[in-house]
């Protein structure tokens, strides 16, 4: 018996319909609505064939060799906050970085501790690098908790933290950590006569070959600040910081830089729950467990005082602030967005995120994966808002 036309033209549809969902699914910019809402809906650059970035490129040469007489390497170290009891998971980072970009170059490494640094620590990162290595104490003035910090206003604070769920926030080591690398590590002394750094953290992986020197990359193309992972925050942990912000801002309109990246920090159309809980903030952070940084800006009057007035405000304690959206929030007011630079070449993972680039220079990670966790952490992506009101320079 024959169909119907009008039957055959709705079978016809809903078969191209069906053929189009499973299209949409299994592309790799596929934009279908599956059971998980969370997953990404945008198409991740990193799926792109990625190779070098535009500009000045060093290459490694017998001037980079360990103890070189005219040497090549700039004032720059690789710089890591680390414990005794992290040695593992530190071992096992220098030597990712080692193998993909450092043996070439040789730039030493400074490593920082609130306590001294045991024999064993020495002994087994000495043997990891031929470059130089520095052992540093932190001062005590700089890692304990300032004297303005009401006590009792700082555990009923940690209380309210703990019962929203934030994590670490009752570790006093979480906030002074957060308090040091937002604005003391730059002002050791070991750190006097150095400009540029790495920061690298125990357990973090690095995937690809990099062939040019990225300090040098840095200095020669006149950039501030290098990230890999851009990321929202817990508005929960931060619920002052942007009035807080707003209040040095008023004092002080002139250190905002006419090519600031403002529209990243106050996005309030990808996350309005995180703009609305975090009273203006959008959460975006460039996620610095990795940052490659010039620290004349930290050292700039505008982040010195921008830093003491959140200092006195005392959100480091009271508070969860990091050094993420804090150092964020700077570079996005202060600093021309041109000089902030994504390493989308430079493949990096930090439990549970990547920055995975389409490059035979990469292997270990998926090339486009954000994440390897729950699903649902793939709306944790800001990149988008990055690429979006800044760019991908």
């Amino acid at each position: 018996m024959a169909i119907a036309r009008p039957v055959r033209a709705l079978a016809l549809a809903a078969a191209l319909v069906w053929c189009f969902f499973i299209w949409q699914l299994l592309s790799p910019s596929g934009t279908a609505m599956t059971k998980d809402k969370y997953l990404s809906f945008e198409r991740d650059p990193n799926l792109d064939p990625t190779g070098e970035p535009e500009g000045k490129l060093i290459r490694a040469s017998e001037d980079y060799a360990p103890g070189a007489k005219n040497s090549a390497r700039i004032n720059a170290t690789l710089l890591a906050l680390v414990r005794n009891e992290e040695l593992e998971g530190m071992l096992q980072a220098m030597r990712d970085l080692e193998r993909t970009w450092n043996h070439k170059f040789n730039y030493p490494w400074t490593f920082f501790n609130d306590v001294p640094f045991s024999e064993e620590f020495k002994k087994r990162t000495r043997a990891v690098t031929k470059a130089e290595v520095r052992y540093e104490l932190i001062p005590k003035e700089h890692w304990e908790m300032p004297s303005w910090i009401n006590q009792d206003l700082y555990h009923e604070s940690v209380k309210i933290l703990e019962e929203k769920k934030i994590q670490y926030a009752d570790k006093i080591s979480y906030h002074q950590m957060c308090r040091w690398n937002s604005g003391m590590f730059y002002k050791h002394p070991a750190l006097a006569n150095t400009q540029y750094y790495w920061r690298v953290e125990p357990n973090v992986h690095f995937f690809c070959d990099v062939d040019y020197d990225v300090f040098r990359y840095m200095h020669d193309n006149n950039k501030t600040y290098g990230f890999t992972i851009n990321l929202y925050d817990a508005p929960a942990s931060i619920t002052t910081l942007w009035p807080e912000t707003e209040k040095f801002l008023a004092e002080h309109p002139e250190y905002v830089h006419e090519n600031s990246a403002m529209n990243w920090l106050t996005d309030k159309t990808r996350r309005p729950d995180h703009t609305k809980d975090a009273n203006g903030y959008s959460t975006c952070h460039f996620w610095s467990n990795f940052e490659i940084g010039d620290m004349n800006f930290w050292r700039s009057k505008a982040y010195e005082d921008y830093f003491n007035h959140l200092d006195r405000a005392g959100g480091f304690f009271y508070e969860r602030w990091g050094d993420a959206p804090v150092h964020s929030i700077a570079l996005g007011l202060f600093e021309d967005s041109s000089k902030i630079h994504w390493f989308r070449d430079i493949g990096y993972q930090h439990i549970p995120f990547f920055n995975c680039p389409n490059s035979p220079k990469c292997k270990g990670c998926v090339t486009g994966r954000f994440t390897d966790g729950e699903a649902w952490l793939n709306r944790e992506d800001c990149r988008p808002n990055w690429f979006k009101y800044v760019g991908m320079g």
